[in-house]
């Protein structure tokens, strides 16, 4: 599952959103996790530009901007908005994992990368190419884009439904369609990962 997809993601039972995702391991490699990381530190604006994923133009003097996170071409304040907010949902996300290197990125981006672009909205240049910011936003859309989530669980706090992630698929069904036995062991598989407060909880459909 691709971490864009939680964004639009509210609970099949009740619609509440937004939910919880607790990540247990990724199918992304290491190597991937580390080049994400890299971007906002190394700073290569021309390398990044060639990649045009955040596409900036001007129209009728208007600068609008459009990425893999916002298609439609939005004017760039608004669309700076879009990016806050984007990073805002990622306060919903517990890497579990126990790597390093995922959780640095989570971590970067959700501090150093927001408290920038945040910063940045405040002072808002005039006539500018979004240069100084360009690789925060980079980072984000290959964050969300790119790193693909192997296991983990998907939780609505409102009806404390849980569904887990297997495969790299969300398993969100129906109370009717989901598969006791499986998922039941897949919890207690991953047990060790999730914290005790959770176990404490009325948890549907199934409790351990």
């Amino acid at each position: 599952m691709k971490l864009w997809l939680f964004d639009i993601l509210a609970c099949p039972i009740d619609k509440n959103y937004p939910l919880k995702l607790y990540i247990f391991s990724y199918e992304t490699p290491n190597e991937i996790i580390d080049m994400i990381l890299e971007i906002s530190k190394d700073r290569d604006i021309d390398k990044i530009k060639s990649e045009n994923l955040v596409k900036i133009s001007e129209e009728n003097g208007i600068i609008t901007v459009q990425d893999e996170l916002v298609l439609e071409k939005t004017p760039f304040l608004i669309y700076l908005k879009l990016i806050e907010q984007s990073i805002d949902e990622l306060q919903n996300i517990y890497d579990l994992s126990r790597k390093e290197n995922s959780n640095e990125l989570l971590n970067h981006i959700r501090t150093k990368i927001y408290t920038k672009i945040k910063n940045y909205v405040k002072i808002l240049p005039e006539d500018d190419d979004l240069s100084e910011i360009l690789p925060e936003l980079v980072t984000i859309n290959k964050f969300k884009f790119e790193i693909e989530i192997e296991t983990g669980i998907i939780f609505c706090p409102k009806c404390k439904r849980w569904f887990p992630i297997i495969d790299t698929i969300p398993q969100m069904l129906p109370d009717e369609y989901r598969d006791e036995k499986v998922e039941l062991e897949f919890l207690k598989t991953n047990k060790n990962l999730l914290y005790e407060e959770f176990f404490q909880q009325d948890l549907k459909p199934f409790k351990p």
